[in-house]
């Protein structure tokens, strides 16, 4: 579960997009099409790392190495005297490398201060939820219902009969009534059990958070306490950090960390359940990481879904708010493609799912039940949506040659000759 890395402020309307602090956006922005302006001045000049369109691409510059100056003094020298040369030629060599180590450390820092970060950071992805913090669809959300924890054997390297077997095994446990098809009751029930598994596996990681943060260990985790690990995290002293809090003193941080803190700090209030004193329990904490545990957090990120993709105002989505594509216009055709497949997957989503009532307007809370991993009717309806993805004899009902067929969409693992290997399998 990653951290957000890009600032999202709140954004003045009727700016439709605005840049967000979480998360960090899984989808890619369409690159912006050439001004006039740029195309007026023709083709450039043969380069070999300039693009076509103009991008520069470094790493195809040539690099052009100056010979070293030793190197060069070394090669006049007589060969006599080459051997005196070349070891102090060496040990120059060896002293730079000696003195660069440090640098080496340092990287190696960053690096564990960048997952001390991830770690103390509410997640950008719910395992399990439909849509992601900033509104975008769950691309993995099938995969994750599935499958729940149990992704082992499905890597792209794995070794297809081994996957193919794992998946009958799946087949056969999902299929209760062992008739050897699975029914949308069947699949309900799997979906919740999986759901759970997420549930738990959030639970625990929390816990771990949790002891992370509360140093004295009394139970409860103060807003300054999170404050302090959280700026640690990211290269702050901690002693300065804990000495200027207690003094009142200003602390000086980038304008970035600033907002994260700020919006990090709306969360906590969020979290914390009436009357409101800045101290989160383990249970508060866990709705603070994961708003998918908590009704009222819940809500909160749906409000805050709504007020980003809202463009009138009336805190409610029409399927136009829903399925604008990200600020930025596409030049070529693989750009398109994604554009075209942004609007396919949100209009159906928002057509078949989330707008309950159909009539053509989603509300918040339409939008709560969408989002409630736990809601037995949705875990229904995503039932029958995954059978009809890839029943093909249209029984209302998967069958193994079809699971394998479309394993892809269960697993996202493509395994082939399925029609071939499934009574092998069973």
């Amino acid at each position: 579960m990653a951290a957000p890395a890009s600032s999202r402020g709140r954004r003045a309307r009727p700016e439709p997009f605005p840049v967000r602090l979480f998360p960090e956006e899984r989808w890619p922005r369409p690159r912006s099409v050439p001004s006039e302006a740029s195309r007026a001045l023709g083709p450039r000049s043969a380069d070999p790392g300039r693009a076509e369109g103009g991008r520069s691409w470094p790493h195809l510059q040539p690099v052009l190495h100056p010979r070293p100056r030793a190197a060069m003094a070394c090669r006049q020298v007589p060969l006599s005297g080459l051997a005196p040369h070349c070891l102090w030629l060496l040990g120059v060599i060896l002293l730079m490398d000696v003195s660069a180590r440090p640098a080496n450390h340092s990287s190696a820092r960053e690096r564990a201060g960048s997952k001390d970060e991830r770690e103390l950071l509410p997640p950008d992805h719910l395992n399990g939820v439909k849509l992601e913090m900033d509104g975008h669809l769950n691309k993995d959300f099938h995969q994750e219902v599935f499958l729940g924890k149990d992704t082992d054997g499905f890597e792209e390297d794995a070794e297809p009969r081994r996957s193919r077997r794992k998946l009958m095994v799946l087949f056969s446990k999902v299929d209760v009534n062992t008739d050897r098809r699975i029914s949308a009751k069947e699949m309900q029930r799997w979906i919740m059990e999986k759901t759970a598994e997420h549930f738990q596996e959030a639970v625990e990681e929390s816990k771990v958070h949790f002891h992370a943060v509360d140093p004295d260990g009394d139970g409860h985790v103060s807003w300054d306490e999170y404050k302090v690990k959280f700026l640690v995290s990211k290269g702050h002293s901690e002693q300065e950090v804990a000495e200027k809090m207690r003094n009142g003193e200003e602390l000086k941080v980038d304008e970035e960390t600033q907002e994260v803190l700020e919006n990090l700090k709306d969360r906590w209030y969020q979290a914390d359940s009436p009357p409101s004193d800045l101290l989160l329990t383990e249970d508060e904490f866990l709705s603070f990481l994961h708003p998918e545990h908590s009704r009222g957090m819940l809500k909160f990120m749906v409000k805050e879904i709504v007020r980003d993709l809202d463009q009138d105002g009336d805190k409610q989505l029409s399927l136009p708010e829903f399925i604008s594509l990200p600020v930025g216009t596409v030049e070529n055709q693989q750009g398109q493609d994604i554009d075209d497949s942004w609007v396919r997957d949100r209009k159906k989503e928002f057509e078949e799912l989330i707008d309950a009532n159909h009539d053509g307007i989603v509300t918040m809370a339409e939008l709560e039940d969408y989002m409630d991993p736990m809601n037995e009717y949705n875990a229904l309806n995503e039932a029958k949506q995954m059978i009809a993805i890839a029943d093909e004899n249209q029984n209302q009902h998967l069958e193994p040659e079809e699971v394998l067929k479309y394993s892809e969409f269960f697993t996202g693992s493509k395994l082939m000759d399925y029609a071939r290997n499934v009574h092998e399998e069973f």
